[in-house]
């Protein structure tokens, strides 16, 4: 048989010879050499969830002079295939076996008279078993001559390994490269059960009635899984104090809608005004009673971090800037949010159903003996989800909370709709009850709020891999609070330069800051730079 050299884009392409087929397609070397492989350690591979998935070799001892009696996976020779017990004639790899036990007379079963023709196979041990196979087509060719059909199969061998010798050393040398990087990957890992996570946002501001800025958020996480179905979450957070042109005017008085403000979070920059000093922000733990059931306890936690979720305006760093567009301001209380309390919170997403359901509780002073985590400045929410379809989600959400002595009661809804892979829409309505002397601004209220906001997301736009989006919104639309209604419009262009930097202009007017019609209308513009790794 004349071999002629064929060149190959890639390893699976290659033929070997019918005679060959049942050895390399059923799995049989490792059967064939298992004998021999007594004296080898077996290695499992099993890998670790880190994002990546990494293979941790750990071997596992074997005795080479156990007997068979007393070693259940011990081998044994057995003179006929259908003395298999999970071998059966309609098997694909039937024919493979009956053919090597009548050619070569080597067939190795389990004692209880299985084959295992399924059990994974490491590579140690394919190569441990390539080559005893060999060995033993050489051992045979040794004592047949006579016989045609194995000195056929031993050159047909013999050619193919000549022939595809460098395709194999390519092989051999990504095997060794791969066990190296996993190998360094393990050593220099954070943690076997903890990644650390970094995000540093950067943004260059400046707008009318104000000089330009730098404002500048930096956070640490360390997100611990101990079996993969818990989740323990600490954040460490600082900032530089920085303001821009739409919190300047805010921050006239008493500041009551701005980034900080202590009724609604509807500043330019939700990530200014962040103290310098280094704070633990978030500090909680989630685990799961059953599948479809995820309960959160911690020290501090976050409302926005558990409801009012929108897949098109709730991220900071990759989308809208200003709080009124990441979350309802009357569902998320922003002196609760803001500096995040301890509490609970339960999650119910039932499997292939429509609808899903979370509540929390979060008490911000709960570390103080005059409060305590049912006194002031505490949040009681429940929110209910129906997603009717893939492309339509609604959620129906209600606040109770007590803030500054206040009173407050707020129902919500929050929609969004994906007309197809590139556009979507978004859009949140709240109505409250604030009603109590109010110990921040020292005056009574009896106000009842409207919020709304409305927008529209848009990826790959001109450029591809690029995010865009447009909204507007009114915070705390009120004739209790202030001379005039406040009212947001954003717009952003989101340029992703790798998986750790992104670039955003932002372009954001504001009229009526702090609804209030003096401050006249402020516009600013904003170069957002995140880096995260």
């Amino acid at each position: 048989m004349e071999l002629k050299p064929k060149q190959y884009t890639r390893l699976s392409q290659l033929q070997p010879p019918p005679k060959l087929i049942g050895l390399l397609s059923c799995g049989i070397f490792s059967q064939l050499c298992f004998p021999s492989m007594a004296s080898l350690p077996h290695y499992e591979a099993p890998t670790i969830d880190v994002g990546v998935q990494v293979a941790e070799f750990s071997p596992i001892a074997t005795d080479p002079v156990t007997p068979p009696d007393s070693n259940p996976d011990a081998l044994e020779q057995l003179p006929m295939v259908n003395e298999l017990e999970d071998v059966k004639p309609t098997d694909w790899a039937y024919q493979a076996l009956k053919s090597l036990m009548e050619r070569y007379g080597i067939l190795s079963a389990y004692p209880d008279k299985t084959f295992r023709g399924n059990k994974p196979m490491t590579r140690y041990e394919f190569a441990a078993a390539l080559a005893t196979t060999l060995d033993k087509i050489e051992e045979i060719l040794a004592n047949a001559i006579g016989d045609q059909y194995v000195r056929q199969d031993a050159i047909t061998v013999r050619r193919l390994q000549k022939e595809y010798a460098t395709v194999l050393s390519q092989v051999r040398e990504r095997i060794d490269n791969t066990e190296y990087k996993a190998a360094e990957l393990e050593a220099n890992q954070f943690s076997t059960t903890t990644k650390l996570e970094g995000q540093q946002i950067a943004g260059i501001t400046g707008g009318s009635s104000a000089s330009s800025t730098i404002v500048s958020r930096t956070r640490l996480n360390l997100i611990t899984s101990f079996n993969q179905k818990d989740l323990l979450v600490t954040q460490l957070e600082s900032g530089n104090n920085g303001s821009d042109a739409v919190g300047a005017e805010q921050r006239e008085g008493f500041n009551l809608l701005g980034s900080a403000g202590l009724f609604a979070n509807a500043g330019g920059l939700d990530y200014s005004d962040y103290e310098s000093n280094l704070k633990l922000r978030r500090l909680y733990y989630t685990f799961r009673p059953q599948d479809d059931l995820a309960v959160t306890v911690g020290a501090k936690m976050a409302p926005r971090d558990f409801i009012d979720k929108n897949s098109y305006a709730n991220d900071e760093a990759l989308d809208f800037s200003s709080g009124i567009f990441l979350n309802n301001p009357l569902i998320v209380q922003n002196q609760i949010d803001r500096t995040s309390g301890a509490g609970v919170a339960v999650a119910w997403s039932p499997k292939d159903s429509k609808f899903a359901a979370r509540g929390l509780y979060i008490a911000a002073d709960a570390n103080q003996p005059t409060q305590g985590i049912s006194g002031d400045r505490r949040q009681a929410s429940v929110e209910l989800e129906y997603a009717p379809s893939n492309q339509l989600k609604l959620k129906l959400q209600y606040t109770n909370a007590q803030i500054n002595d206040t009173d407050i009661n707020a129902f919500g809804v929050n929609a969004e709709y994906r007309m197809n892979l590139n556009t979507g829409f978004f859009g949140r309505v709240g109505y409250g009850s604030y009603k109590g002397f109010n110990t921040a601004i020292n005056r009574n209220l009896d106000a009842h709020p409207f919020s709304w906001s409305v927008g529209l997301q848009q990826r790959n736009l001109v450029i591809p891999g690029t995010l865009a989006g447009v909204a507007v919104g009114q915070p705390f639309v009120t004739g209790d609070l202030g001379n005039a209604t406040q009212t947001n419009f954003e717009a952003f262009y989101n340029l992703r330069l790798s998986d750790s930097v992104s670039v955003t202009p932002i372009f954001t007017i504001v009229t009526n800051p702090d609804n209030d019609k003096d401050n006249g209308t402020i516009w600013q513009s904003t170069l957002r730079t995140v880096f995260s790794f």
